[in-house]
């Protein structure tokens, strides 16, 4: 016995169920009686001609005219079909119609995935529509009234302080108490508007004591840390803001604060459209993600140009140099003022802390640059040119 073609599969167009000698030909149906080399006439088998492969039309017409053509003897020793098994459907394939090693079909190319536009992540026509809308606000009330532009930086303290109380209450259950915090706050910018510096802390500091004494009102429990987060958004956003009030006071006042506006706008402005553009290194990824240096320098470079400017031409007896070293602090006040309130909303697992604003977020999203930066503005135009 030649075990080297044990099991090999028929040739491709045999007729036979098994290869009998030339002078029997296939029995239909009948079952073969031993392997069929073993008859010494096995090596006299008539070669049969070669049909060549069926193509495959599926379906239930194709296994109906492949029993046809083929005949029924071959399903009964093919080894590879489901007839071997005891299935006899119809659906079992004769070996030479179906090819034992087949090439797999090259895949199809795929088409290159369209190049992704970068995103500015917010709605840019409804954040300029808001943006032009509070400038004119500002410009407006800035330079007809004084005392309507000290109202217009209340509210925005008021709407701050509530925004931050209702974000530490929601994410940390920290119950800042609102009231005090809301009426010490435009207290307090009036008071400097009014009373200058001095009026400005003492304000600070009777808002710090109402907090502490408005608490006690309430269950113990909780009573530092609320306390302690009434005391950081007093000074955080009231006081801060107190500053504006206090640039206002001199005789240039409205062009001192339109050039702190201008400066912390066109430093924001640099940073988004330099990093947007160019950038690729991260600044504080921990902290902004989207902050890059490439950004820093774009705002450095933009508040420079324009704080230059500014001082030439907005500020009595300034000069362009020292609009360089105001538009340089500007740019690095502004950013850690922004990286600031990024920690703080990360910390409350926050992206903005309002909604207020469409396209921007809330009060306190627009609030972040400049709070840090006012006392900065403040100071470097009192040691350049004077209180006023």
């Amino acid at each position: 016995m030649n075990d080297s073609s044990w099991g090999s599969p028929p040739q491709a167009g045999s007729q036979a169920g098994y290869w009998g000698p030339i002078d029997q030909g296939p029995v239909q149906g009948a079952a073969p009686a031993g392997p069929a080399y073993d008859a010494p006439e096995a090596q006299q088998t008539r070669p049969m001609p070669i049909v060549p492969d069926l193509p495959a039309h599926g379906g239930d017409q194709d296994d109906d005219r492949g029993a046809a053509r083929l005949g029924g003897p071959l399903f009964h020793d093919e080894p590879y079909g489901s007839a071997a098994h005891g299935d006899h459907t119809p659906s079992a394939r004769p070996h030479a119609a179906v090819p034992q090693n087949p090439e797999p079909m090259p895949d199809a190319p795929q088409p290159a995935p369209a190049p992704q536009k970068k995103s500015a992540g917010r709605d840019l026509s409804a954040a300029i529509g808001v943006g032009v809308g509070l400038g004119a606000l500002i410009v407006v009330s800035l330079f007809i009234v004084k005392a309507v532009f000290v109202g217009v930086i209340a509210v925005a303290v008021v709407v701050g302080l509530w925004e931050l109380t209702s974000r530490l209450q929601e994410r940390k259950e920290i119950k800042a108490p609102l009231v005090p915090l809301a009426l010490g706050g435009a207290a307090m910018v009036v008071a400097g508007y009014v009373r200058g510096p001095e009026g400005a802390w003492v304000a600070m500091a009777l808002t710090a004591l109402a907090v502490l004494v408005w608490r006690m009102t309430e269950p113990p429990e909780g009573y530092l840390k609320d306390v302690t987060a009434g005391v950081f958004a007093a000074f955080y956003v009231p006081f801060l803001a107190t500053f504006v009030a206090l640039m206002l006071t001199a005789d240039d006042g409205p062009r001192r604060v339109l050039t702190f506006l201008l400066l912390t706008v066109v430093s924001d402005t640099g940073a988004y459209a330099v990093g947007w553009r160019f950038g690729k290194h991260k600044l504080a990824p921990r902290i902004s993600p989207g902050k890059t240096r490439e950004g820093l320098l774009g705002a450095v470079s933009f508040a420079m140009v324009v704080g230059a400017l500014c001082m030439q031409f907005l500020i009595d007896d300034g000069t362009w140099w020292q609009g360089l070293l105001l538009g340089l602090a500007v740019a690095a006040s502004a950013t850690l003022g922004d990286l600031g309130e990024s920690m703080i909303k990360r910390d409350l697992g926050i992206k903005d802390m309002g909604t207020l604003l469409p396209g921007h977020g809330g009060i306190m999203d627009r609030l972040d640059s400049l709070l840090p930066t006012a006392p900065v503005v403040w100071l470097l135009l009192v040691l350049f040119v004077g209180s006023g």
